[in-house]
């Protein structure tokens, strides 16, 4: 067996059609606990392309989390070409903790690519950096909404990024928002390096929405079939596609006053200007202001929260053109979906 067919991770090697865990060494803790970072490794029986999936960078975001625990459980890898390395949990600091940021109350998702001498969170970024990223050549990073704002499955990618976009297409989401990346992200980092990375949006934090596993999942075997990794399905089996809303632009509707906020729109709702999307009302009784979209097109975040003062976010909302065409094609899709569900996963 040739060098190039070996996968080695933390100093463990992996042959062809094996598969393992390496439990990376970070640091420790105030408790003296040690910190380490879970890699499962899949590796297919010929060559191919390596996929990274990761979750749990902020660690009250557990949908992605749930999602590569079920890929890990999926039967359908068995006879896949290339590898799959899976990172349920990044910050399993955050996660541990229950909230979305390090002990130090820095975001993970600032500190790519990290430093081997750094704080915790640069020392785990720098790990992951030197540990995983070399060896992948696509990725899907896996993100919640915050608590109470939950957000519309979609894709991100990255503007000019042809390769990334092809695979938002496979995943077949709801949505495709062109995005650019932030200092200091994953998916920053992945772009430097030639990797081509999507990031999936869904449901909102510490909250496990069915639809939105339900998409992920979906999604990542299309990337696969895409990547060749799996094997295209019989025309019998695939389900119908429903046209994904693909937006270049976002803008978050806030509040003009503050109040007792009441939303009149849902996710994946079509809005055109003009539209009352819901009401601020006065504790007291004594007056209601209504909140009014000025922009054409589909809401993918809002707030849950019953309250808001003046600038709070309320409604997110991507733009695009024939809304309500728009709205149609995610119920469709929807209903697609639903209907098509791999118990099997």
């Amino acid at each position: 067996m040739s060098e190039s067919d070996i996968l080695n991770i933390g100093g463990t090697s992996f042959k062809r059609r094996r598969k393992g865990v390496v439990d990376l060494p970070i640091g420790s803790l105030i408790d003296y606990q040690p910190v380490t970072m879970t890699v499962h490794v899949r590796r297919g029986k010929e060559a191919g392309p390596t996929l990274l999936l990761t979750a749990g960078i902020h660690g009250d975001e557990i949908i992605g989390m749930e999602v590569l625990r079920r890929m890990l459980k999926s039967r359908k890898l068995q006879n896949m070409k290339g590898d799959l390395i899976i990172v349920p949990v990044v910050c399993m600091p955050a996660f541990l903790s229950r909230t979305r940021y390090l002990p130090d109350r820095r975001d993970l998702n600032r500190l790519f690519p990290g430093s081997p001498e750094g704080s915790l969170g640069g020392r785990l970024a720098a790990t992951f950096v030197q540990e995983i990223v070399p060896h992948c050549t696509h990725s899907i990073d896996f993100h919640a909404g915050a608590v109470g704002r939950p957000n519309l499955p979609q894709i991100r990618v990255t503007p000019g990024d042809s390769e990334a976009v092809e695979m938002a297409k496979a995943f077949d989401p709801p949505a495709i928002i062109e995005s650019s990346v932030r200092d200091g992200s994953i998916r920053g980092h992945l772009a430097a390096n030639n990797v081509p990375a999507l990031l999936y949006e869904a449901g909102e934090a510490f909250r496990l929405d069915p639809s939105a596993i339900r998409y992920a999942l979906h999604g990542i075997y299309g990337v696969m079939r895409h990547l060749g990794m799996l094997t295209e399905l019989p025309k019998a089996k695939k389900p119908p596609r429903a046209r994904t809303v693909v937006s270049s632009s976002t803008k978050w509707i806030r509040a003009s006053q503050g109040g007792i906020f009441t939303s009149q729109k849902g996710l994946g709702k079509a809005v055109v200007p003009g539209d009352r999307l819901g009401i601020l009302a006065d504790p007291f009784g004594r007056k209601e202001t209504p909140v009014i979209s000025d922009m054409e097109g589909i809401i993918i975040g809002l707030s849950c929260e019953g309250t808001a003062d003046e600038g709070d976010a309320l409604f997110h909302i991507a733009s695009t053109k024939n809304a309500e065409k728009a709205e149609e094609h995610i119920q469709h899709s929807d209903a697609i979906l639903e209907e098509h569900a791999d118990p099997l996963h």
